[in-house]
C-alpha cells in the first residue's frame, strides 16, 4: 500500500461536527433510538478512543463483525459475550471492540438517517477525532458475477443523479453524494492485496425501494415489463452503476455534512440483469456476506499497524 496515502489518512486531526446550534441551549442530549444520553451515560468514557465505525444492516451481521476483528486485532476474549451497548432499545444494536464500533442501522434511508444522527452525535459528544466510517453490506450487482465486492465511488440516485434530497419545511434540499476518494483506493488496494475475490470501483445506486424501484419484476405489483426493467438497468450501467442497495445516499451526505471520512462496501448477490430472486444456496449467500467484513477488517489492521508503527 502507498506509504504516503497511509500516512496523511494517519496524521489528520479531525473532529466529528455537528451543524445544529440548537443543541447547545440542550441540558441534555437524549439519543433516544440508542438508548444513550448525555446525562445518564459517560459517553467520552465509554466512546472517546473510537477511531473505526462500521455500520450495516442486520444486528446479527454486526455482531458478527465485531466478533470477526477482535479475533483479527488480537483483542477477542472467549469469555465474552459481545454485550448489546444499545439493550435498552430494539431499534438498533452497538457493539464496540478496541477503537472500533460496530453498528446495525436497519433498511432504507429513513432508518439508517434516524441512527445517523444520533450516532454523529454521539461521537461528537465523546470528542472523537479521525474517524473513518464505512458502511459494510449486500446489494444487487449490474453485469457482476455474484460475490463481487463494490466499493463506491458516488451514490447515485434512481435517475443516476450524484444527489441525496430531502424534503425540510417543505422545501427540497439537495445535498451531495461524494465519497472519500483516497479512502476508496485503499480499500481497493487492500482487496489486491488480499486476493481472496473480486473487488471494483464503482457507483452505487440507492432506491427508496426493493421492489419496483430497483425494477424487479416479483413485487406483488409491476406496471413495466421484462424489456422495461432491462433497458432501465442497461442505462444504469451506462451511468457508472455498479450494483444497488438502499443506504448508500444519505449516508454519504450525512458523513460528508459532518466531516467524517466514509466509504460504503457492498457484496453483489446476484447479477440483476438475469434475475431478481436470490437463489443461490444458504452456504453461498452467507460467504458472500462475509467478504465486505474480511476487507474492511483487513484495511483497520493494516491502519492500526501503521499507526502503531509510527507512533
Amino acid at each position: 500500500m502507498d506509504s504516503k496515502v497511509d500516512q496523511r489518512s494517519l496524521s489528520c486531526s479531525s473532529p466529528v461536527y455537528v451543524h445544529n446550534p440548537h443543541l447547545d441551549v440542550l441540558k441534555e442530549d437524549i439519543l433516544y433510538h440508542l438508548g444513550l444520553g448525555t446525562a445518564t451515560h459517560d459517553l467520552q468514557a465509554m466512546f472517546g478512543d473510537v477511531k473505526f465505525v462500521c455500520v450495516g444492516g442486520s444486528a446479527w451481521r454486526m455482531k458478527s463483525f465485531i466478533e470477526y476483528i477482535a479475533a483479527e486485532l488480537g483483542m477477542e476474549d472467549p469469555k465474552s459475550e459481545y454485550p448489546n451497548i444499545c439493550d435498552g432499545t430494539d431499534r438498533y444494536a452497538m457493539y464496540k471492540v478496541g477503537p472500533v464500533l460496530s453498528v446495525s442501522h436497519g433498511m432504507g434511508i429513513p432508518s439508517i438517517a434516524i441512527m445517523l444522527h444520533e450516532l454523529i452525535k454521539l461521537l461528537h459528544h465523546a470528542r472523537c477525532t479521525d474517524v473513518t466510517i464505512i458502511r459494510i453490506g449486500t446489494s444487487g450487482g449490474i453485469g457482476l458475477e455474484p460475490g463481487t465486492v463494490v466499493v463506491t465511488k458516488q451514490s447515485m440516485d434512481a435517475t443516476f443523479l450524484p444527489r441525496f434530497e430531502q424534503v425540510i419545511l417543505g422545501k427540497t434540499v439537495v445535498y451531495n453524494t461524494d465519497l472519500d476518494q483516497s479512502l476508496a483506493e485503499e480499500l481497493l488496494q487492500c482487496s489486491k492485496e488480499l486476493s481472496q475475490f473480486e473487488t471494483v470501483l464503482g457507483n452505487t445506486m440507492c432506491s427508496l425501494d426493493f421492489y419496483e424501484g430497483q425494477a424487479r419484476l416479483d413485487g406483488a405489483f409491476c406496471s413495466y415489463t421484462e424489456k422495461d426493467k432491462q433497458d432501465y438497468l442497461i442505462k444504469a450501467s451506462e451511468a457508472g452503476v455498479c450494483n444497488i442497495e438502499m443506504e448508500s445516499s444519505v449516508f454519504a451526505a450525512m458523513c460528508k455534512l459532518s466531516g467524517l471520512r466514509a466509504a460504503v462496501v457492498c457484496v453483489t448477490l446476484l447479477d440483476r440483469l438475469k434475475g431478481d430472486q436470490l437463489t443461490g444456496s444458504h452456504e453461498v449467500l452467507h460467504k458472500f456476506q462475509e467478504y465486505p467484513q474480511k476487507l474492511v477488517g483487513y484495511y483497520i489492521k493494516r491502519q492500526l499497524k501503521a499507526k502503531a508503527g509510527g507512533s
